[in-house]
């Protein structure tokens, strides 16, 4: 591996990493008395709810509910990511079969090591 590989790569990286500390991920029940702010990697950001919540108190239905918008802003969240790495994936790659963690940077680096050898 070059110096200049070694630094290209290590370039991507800390682009993808800065790329990726403004992604979030919103998203709102469908009754709009929750909301949910996720970041790149799905961690809650934030929870908002509505005072109303309230006024049926079923505790397991609202569990659901907040877990139901928690994961539409998740994928909100990994649509984004999936857009910013996908330079870095095969042109046949889905969110849906992609690992987001790992798989950009490992194809980066077969891709790099083709040009090393």
């Amino acid at each position: 591996m070059t110096d200049q590989g070694i630094q290209q790569l290590a370039d991507s990286v800390r682009r993808l990493r800065e790329g990726m500390r403004d992604i979030t991920g919103t998203a709102d029940s469908p009754d709009g008395l929750i909301s949910a702010t996720v970041g790149a990697r799905g961690e809650l950001l934030e929870l908002e709810l509505n005072p109303r919540v309230y006024r049926q108190p079923d505790s397991e239905l609202l569990a659901a509910d907040i877990v139901e918008t928690i994961q539409r802003a998740v994928a909100a969240a990994q649509r984004e990511v999936f857009e910013l790495v996908k330079e870095f994936l095969p042109t046949d790659a889905d969110p849906a079969g992609t690992d987001l963690d790992f798989d950009p940077f490992l194809h980066a680096v077969a891709d790099k090591r083709k040009t090393w050898v």
